[in-house]
């Protein structure tokens, strides 16, 4: 019986493997948290998952609560990472901030950002991201 890595990786741990895309993720989301915690924000949560979707970071510059959109692209040969965050992704993350702040019983300003980390490591952050 053959196994690929993914599979014996779980059959020995009992613990299922990421799919390599969620592994990127991760460490984008990573190296961005490095990136704005260097540029002075604070962290407050991460991965809030909810029904109507999820917010990658949660932080804090000064009293405004930031909400922010990590994108990873390897390359840009189908668009960059900033122009996958769509009208639509927007409009979902908007949302689930709405959800997260009911549940949070939180009053204070509010920014939503975005960093696009490429696949050669260079970093973009735009705050007010979402401004038209």
């Amino acid at each position: 019986m053959k196994h690929n890595k993914t599979s014996l990786l779980t059959l020995l741990t009992g613990i299922p493997a990421k799919a390599p895309h969620l592994l990127r993720g991760n460490d984008a989301e990573e190296k961005a948290l490095q990136f704005l915690l260097g540029k002075g924000l604070t962290p407050v949560g991460r991965n809030f998952r909810c029904k109507q979707g999820e917010l990658d970071l949660i932080m804090k510059d000064g009293r405004t609560l930031v909400i922010v959109e990590v994108r990873f692209r390897q390359s840009n040969h189908y668009g960059s990472a900033l122009e996958s965050i769509t009208r639509s992704k927007q409009s979902r993350i908007i949302t689930a901030t709405q959800v997260y702040l009911s549940k949070q019983k939180l009053d204070c300003p509010l920014r939503f950002d975005a960093v696009a980390i490429s696949g050669d490591g260079g970093i973009e952050w735009i705050p007010n991201a979402f401004s038209s």
